[in-house]
């Protein structure tokens, strides 16, 4: 990025992208501690995972806060403009991760209080196999956006179809399981729901993918049915 004769200025788009990995790293920190939560039956872990989502709300509120004063005092224009806009959005992304994050931690503790489900070994594989993926995907969405690398966000949003089909295998697995053991019903729900989390946190990472591409190219791939080989 180039950089500006006005050095306060300079130093808040900074402060703005420092802040943005920030959220970013502690989101992903949220995805893996709330999944070992689960996967461990550690109800202790669970429940610290379940408070740390106010720090990540307390950022994503100081972030929108520092995007607004950007645009209110600077009156940014071009490649500025699209770095502020793109906090804002990315911002709204990461709160709602780590919302996943405490989904999966509240799931955690349900199923701890309960007996454990012993599904199809398909199936225990493809939670942890589905949590590793979507941690990925958002470890390099971060990544591209530090960077500002069209090449990788482009990769995060083509594995997108890889998390879909991971949850579409697990659902099968697991309501075949249902239907072999009604009484397990309710346990079994839930990994579903955990399962849903996981992909919704690949939704968001490619939404941070996208929203990389936008702010080096300045063009738009939301809503497209196919992605561009070039940009």
């Amino acid at each position: 990025m180039p950089q500006h004769t006005d050095r306060a200025y300079e130093q808040q788009l900074s402060k703005l992208r420092a802040s943005v990995l920030e959220m970013g790293g502690l989101v992903e920190d949220q995805i893996a501690q709330a999944v070992r939560a689960l996967t461990e039956h550690d109800g202790a872990l669970a429940r610290v995972t379940i408070e740390r989502d106010h720090t990540v709300n307390r950022l994503d509120v100081e972030i929108d806060e520092l995007c607004l004063k950007l645009l209110a005092l600077h009156q940014p224009a071009a490649r500025d403009l699209r770095l502020i806009t793109t906090g804002l959005k990315i911002t709204t992304d990461l709160e709602r991760i780590g919302d996943m994050a405490t989904h999966i931690a509240e799931r955690a503790l349900e199923l701890d209080a309960e007996l454990p489900v012993e599904p199809k070994a398909e199936s225990m594989i493809d939670l942890p196999l589905m949590a590793n993926l979507a941690r990925s995907m958002l470890h390099r969405a971060l990544d591209a956006f530090v960077r500002e690398d069209v090449d990788l966000a482009l990769e995060v949003c083509q594995s997108d179809d890889a998390i879909d089909k991971l949850h579409s295998q697990l659902f099968r697995a697991l309501l075949a399981f249902m239907v072999e053991d009604p009484a397990t019903i309710g346990r079994t729900m839930r990994l579903l729901f955990v399962s849903k989390y996981l992909e919704r946190v690949g939704d968001h990472a490619t939404n941070i993918a996208e929203m990389v591409i936008f702010l080096v190219k300045g063009r738009s791939i939301r809503h497209l049915d196919t992605i561009p080989r070039e940009l």
